[in-house]
């Protein structure tokens, strides 16, 4: 791999928005009827996204049929094209989406599996899977693989790792796997890990010094670091340390909602001052207690925005793009899954069993577009809106990627 220069200050591109209207004030919240309207008719019904179709990059999400889950084993023998869960109708949605590219998390994140290994036999699949659907798939190792899959309708595949636990004791593993094609890699999952602490763990011990080689690695190697599922303390220390633009693929905003798998103001603040990007989350930490909806995502990308500027935020949904067709029996398999990520130690401060991992109301492939359309009848310029759908993380992998 070909090293660039390295980022040795931080940068200064975060602006704090002058707003008239007075649209991303706390209290700016829709009420209940003008909620429901916007998500059942998609917004303003302007369409304007759609009609500009902007490059648009799920910081974190897949391209699975999600309804593959509820089948048989049987059925699922039949119908799944590999063991991803990518059927002709995951394809066929992940189009209709408009998104350009979506990270996708391969590798080890948890188990009894060694992570080394399972991580390079991951990449290996993702490879053949894409070779073996390169009219609809594009392996993306720059921001020009973006364009083109853009330009060409097709879903630029980014590979990204939720865990480096796969480093082992070895930080120069972070060049074995830059040079197999992943670009995007998440310090800590959940708990804690030989880099750090992980968002649930009490003690909040931050960044290891092995971390430190790895981050120092990542960044000579150019390859994006993510600090999602990290700790508050592990996420300021590796800002300190890192000499590049660093991402928090998919997050909330504490301020909102007080869950750890959100990020502090002080995080948030940080982290755009480093001339990195927050990706907001489709995911139930965004509210508590209750489902959370399209209007808490928006809530929460409206103080990101106030927080950080509008050219470091942005969305990563943390789902995929394929609606859910029978949600009694997806309701039924997220209460297995919470209990089997409880009893497995993974599992995070506001899953619980009878709330889904989505917001129902902008799910499937309308979900990048109904939420341009609420944001635009929030008062949000064209301008900002295509910023948030992917702009501004094309413009972070364009500056961490160049030179790959």
């Amino acid at each position: 791999m070909h090293n660039r220069p390295i980022y040795t200050k931080p940068f200064q591109r975060r602006r704090i928005l002058q707003l008239g209207a007075g649209a991303l004030t706390a209290g700016a919240m829709l009420g209940p009827k003008q909620a429901m309207a916007l998500a059942e008719t998609g917004g303003s019904g302007l369409a304007g996204a759609r009609r500009r179709k902007p490059i648009i990059i799920d910081a974190l999400g897949g391209i699975s049929n999600v309804n593959l889950r509820m089948q048989s084993d049987d059925q699922s023998r039949v119908i799944m094209r590999n063991e991803k869960g990518i059927d002709l109708r995951a394809l066929a949605d992940a189009k209709a989406s408009g998104m350009s590219a979506a990270n996708v998390t391969i590798g080890f994140v948890a188990g009894d599996m060694e992570p080394f290994e399972h991580s390079v036999r991951e990449v290996a699949q993702w490879d053949a899977l894409i070779r073996h659907n390169s009219d609809q798939l594009i392996k993306v190792l720059d921001a020009q693989d973006i364009h083109e899959a853009h330009a060409a309708g097709k879903t630029g595949i980014i590979l990204g790792f939720q865990n480096a636990a796969m480093m082992g004791d070895d930080a120069s593993r972070v060049e074995i796997f830059g040079d197999l094609g992943v670009r995007v890699i998440q310090l800590t999952y959940n708990i804690r890990n030989q880099l750090g602490d992980g968002s649930m763990v009490a003690e909040n011990r931050g960044l290891t010094d092995f971390g430190r080689d790895v981050l120092e690695q990542l960044n000579a190697h150019n390859i994006l670091v993510d600090l999602s599922h990290s700790g508050e303390q592990t996420c300021l220390d590796a800002l300190a340390a890192s000499r590049a633009p660093i991402s928090i693929t998919h997050t909330g905003c504490r301020a909102v909602t007080d869950l750890p798998r959100n990020k502090t103001d002080e995080e948030l603040r940080m982290l755009a001052d480093k001339g990195g990007v927050a990706g907001m989350y489709y995911m139930p930490f965004l509210a508590i207690g209750r489902q959370a909806m399209a209007t808490d995502l928006v809530q929460h990308l409206e103080h990101a925005i106030n927080v950080c500027g509008e050219d470091h935020v942005g969305i990563g949904s943390d789902g995929g793009v394929t609606a859910v067709d029978d949600m009694p029996a997806y309701r039924a398999e997220i209460r297995k899954e919470v209990a089997a990520r409880r009893a497995a130690g993974i599992g995070a401060k506001g899953e619980t069993a009878d709330i889904v991992p989505m917001l129902p109301d902008i799910q499937g492939p309308d979900k990048f577009w109904k939420l341009a359309d609420m944001l635009e009848s929030r008062g949000h310029p064209a301008a900002r809106i295509d910023k948030i759908l992917g702009g501004n993380f094309l413009r972070l992998m364009d500056d961490i990627w160049s030179g790959v």
